[in-house]
């Protein structure tokens, strides 16, 4: 029992280590590669993961931010309209969104989505003796394999983020508008009154951070895998439930954060 205990509690911190150390290598074998006059990594490689994890998702993002837009505007509205303050709602969507919901649905979609992807492809590679291949080449497999998925998730995930933020807008002006008799442009406006820079930046700044999360765990957990099919499964389900872990523990403490400095 004791050491079934232990072992549940060594697992988290040897994940974070083991991830730590791979974004620490994958740096590390960037700048060798760049000083002695070649690329990090093809460019073609970032570009296609960048299509994969970004275009790839927008369909995905957007129609579950319109119909979560929806639903807050509506559930919102109704409580509101009895106190006859909904003209809030416009306020209330464009900040939970922009600062919350946007970025926290966005990293646990693509969590979901491309994460699983990454480390059944790693995993794959790993269980089939192809990664220890690239290493007999002498290549890097934290350039070569790792840097082009976590700087596509890295970066296209704030622009995700956006775009469901449109979308829940969208959605949102919808249902003001048919429900409770607010004009789309009457919407707009009151959104930018309620919505301030910081909240932006918050929206930013978690949609960065979640998309370093992703990332680094999906890869990490593909490069470890073991036990053969068996083990890339598993691991491809351990990958997915401990990213939209992370990701929601970290959004906690960036607010956390957030309030100490603003508040």
């Amino acid at each position: 029992m004791k050491e079934a205990i232990m072992h549940k509690v060594a697992e988290p911190v040897r994940m974070i280590g083991g991830m730590v150390y791979l974004g620490l290598d994958m740096v590390r074998e960037g700048l060798d590669h760049t000083l002695r006059g070649f690329a990090p990594f093809r460019a073609s490689l970032l570009f296609w993961q960048t299509n994969r994890a970004g275009v790839g998702s927008v369909p995905l993002v957007s129609l579950i931010s319109f119909f979560m837009g929806m639903t807050m505007a509506l559930l919102t509205g109704y409580q509101l309209r009895k106190l006859g303050t909904q003209n809030l709602v416009p306020g209330l969507v464009g900040i939970g969104f922009t600062r919350e919901l946007g970025p926290l649905m966005t990293g646990i979609m693509v969590a979901a989505r491309i994460g699983a992807a990454y480390t059944a492809e790693l995993g794959t590679m790993t269980a089939s003796e192809e990664v220890e291949a690239i290493e007999a080449m002498g290549i890097g497999p934290a350039r070569f394999l790792v840097a082009p998925r976590v700087l596509a998730v890295f970066f296209l995930l704030p622009c995700l983020s956006v775009i469901a933020d449109l979308a829940a807008l969208l959605g949102g002006a919808l249902v003001c508008e048919r429900q409770f008799g607010i004009a789309y442009p009457y919407f707009v406006q009151l959104v930018l009154d309620n919505l301030i820079v910081r909240d932006i930046i918050a929206g930013v700044m978690k949609s960065f951070a979640f998309g370093l999360i992703i990332g680094l765990i999906s890869c990490y957990r593909g490069l470890t895998v073991k036990g053969g099919s068996a083990g890339v499964g598993a691991a491809t389900t351990s990958s997915v439930v401990a990213a939209i872990a992370v990701v929601i523990a970290a959004d906690t403490l960036i607010n956390i954060a957030l309030v100490a400095i603003y508040e």
